[in-house]
């Protein structure tokens, strides 16, 4: 669970905005520049010898500048009706170059001591990592299956127009959603900054791809209108395994990239397959 804790946590606001019918690329650049905006503030502020409030500043003003991003990427997808796949892969592309002019294109290593506690330390006999997955798993599946803007979500992906003419404030939904996204991104970085006890701007590379198969394998429909914070979970776990599997044996980095659209595509042919009655329809057809 550790070593996908950064992955799980990108995967709770994909599946935010996958339900909705959107997409978002943009989630591992953003990784990378809330990683080396919050390390940069650290270092700014005392660097090594800089207290562990520092770091929690470092942290709120990283997250909050992805938060800003994501909710801008989805301003232009609800007022300028540009498609969410164009929009967050030219956020990708440019976050991914503020991560390297924030940084010079060299990794930030002069941080406080106290950095590595959110994503190296234990509590409770359990790492910190692992206890702040399950409260965000818990809260996120609380607020998508009990909350009225959580049924607003499903509605905008079940069927957008006929939400809006019920009342859902669907560019709101739109530009939560993206905001949501921009948060969990900004959370994992701060994590991966924790984990490696620097800001790196490379970091974060090919995860969006990672994310997505995760969230559709866990059964949240590409076209929108279904899915559950826990089949993501479990979507997680399936593709870590897939990949501890594929190490062990031996298999190379990019032959397990075939593995893993292989992986993608299969769980997107099933599900269409399951909502149009594909199946179904040619077995009748033959009897």
């Amino acid at each position: 669970v550790d070593r996908i804790v950064v992955i799980a946590i990108l995967a709770i606001g994909m599946t935010f905005v996958i339900i909705t019918g959107g997409i978002d690329l943009s989630v591992g650049s953003l990784i990378a520049v809330s990683a080396v905006v919050g390390t940069s503030v650290m270092k700014s502020m005392g660097g090594v010898d800089a207290s562990s409030g520092v770091v929690f500043i470092g942290f709120i003003i990283g997250i909050l500048s992805t938060a800003f991003i994501g909710g801008l990427g989805g301003l232009i997808v609800a007022f300028f009706k540009v498609p969410s796949f164009i929009t967050t892969l030219a956020i990708m592309l440019i976050g991914r170059g503020l991560a390297f002019m924030i940084t010079d294109g060299f990794s930030i290593y002069r941080v406080p001591q106290s950095l590595t506690w959110l994503g190296q330390a234990s509590s409770f006999g359990l790492p910190n990592t692992v206890i702040f997955l399950i409260i965000l798993y818990l809260i996120a599946h609380f607020f998508l299956s009990k909350t009225k803007i959580g049924r607003y979500i499903y509605a905008v992906g079940g069927n957008e127009e006929a939400a809006r003419l019920s009342g859902v404030p669907v560019n709101f939904i739109k530009i939560f959603v993206f905001l949501i996204c921009g948060f969990t991104a900004g959370l994992g970085g701060c994590i991966q900054a924790s984990q490696l006890n620097s800001g790196t701007p490379n970091m974060g590379i090919m995860y969006e791809l990672y994310v997505i198969a995760a969230v559709v394998v866990g059964g949240t429909t590409l076209s929108g209108g279904s899915g559950k914070i826990l089949g993501t979970l479990i979507g997680v776990f399936v593709i870590s395994v897939i990949q501890n599997g594929m190490n062990l044996i031996g298999i190379e980095s990019y032959t397990q990239q075939v593995v893993l659209g292989l992986v993608i595509l299969i769980a997107v042919v099933i599900d269409k397959s399951k909502s149009n009655n594909i199946f179904s329809k040619y077995f009748n057809k033959r009897g």
